[in-house]
């Protein structure tokens, strides 16, 4: 490779590295812009809203009810664009309701800006013989946000309520389960075993010891079953009936 090659493929390296940390920056730039504004806007919003609601208490007449109704619009749209934007990421079958409440923010902005330019309107009598019509187109507003936003809360509650009622269906089957230690299958094969274990003890006695075998076969049985737990309640298997001491033994047909 030859220095002309080389010095071409570092001039080429050069000029990628800067061109990536330009677009970086700008990228940044831009981020940090936007996270500015959006403080900025965060943070004239809230000082509006403070003055008028220090206005809606402070001020009568025209212009305290003209910052009431500016207030009341302003709280019901945030609070419904906060519920929507919210509960979309969740739920995609709001993004037709999120529409929607974008063609109604369209009409709030118009009605706030009627609101703000009667504020400062020095014809009292004409903003008064105007404040029916806003009074009106303001609860409709209101209205329409309002019933999106209700309608978004049911919905999750009613997504809420329905996964708890399935989940506490499956939390009471398995509940059961797991207290079905007496009449399961783990109790129906410890009461086999013990059976079995008291047949075989039997058998082996009725050959030797006698009765002093039986009582020890006896208590032994006893003490198995109470170890063991309650008794399962199922039919018992005639092939596997324990023989006690005190029962004849049956005589074979043709003995005198």
């Amino acid at each position: 490779m030859d220095a002309v090659t080389l010095i071409l493929i570092l001039t080429l390296l050069c000029v990628a590295f800067v061109a990536t940390g330009v677009y970086v920056s700008v990228k940044a730039v831009g981020a940090a812009k936007r996270g500015v504004d959006r403080k900025i806007t965060q943070a004239r919003r809230t000082v509006e809203d403070t003055a008028l609601r220090a206005k809606s208490f402070g001020q009568v007449g025209v212009a305290g009810e003209l910052a009431q109704l500016r207030l009341s619009l302003r709280t019901s749209m945030k609070a419904t664009q906060e519920a929507l934007s919210a509960g979309v990421a969740e739920d995609a079958s709001l993004s037709e309701s999120l529409g929607l409440f974008e063609r109604l923010s369209a009409h709030g902005h118009e009605l706030d800006d009627d609101l703000k330019r009667l504020e400062r309107e020095p014809d009292r009598a004409r903003v008064a013989e105007r404040l029916p019509d806003l009074r009106e187109r303001t609860e409709r507003v209101t209205h329409a946000a309002d019933s999106l936003r209700w309608a978004a809360r049911d919905r999750a509650q009613r997504f809420a309520n329905d996964d708890l009622a399935t989940l506490s269906a499956q939390i009471e089957v398995e509940s059961g389960a797991l207290r079905h230690w007496a009449t399961g299958p783990d109790a129906d094969a410890s009461w086999s075993a013990a059976a079995d274990t008291a047949a075989a003890d039997t058998a082996g006695a009725a050959g030797g010891a006698g009765g002093a075998a039986g009582r020890r076969a006896e208590s032994g049985d006893a003490a198995r079953r109470a170890a063991s737990g309650p008794e399962a309640i199922t039919a018992r298997d005639p092939h596997r009936q324990t023989t006690y001491p005190w029962q004849k033994t049956a005589r074979p047909e043709g003995t005198v």
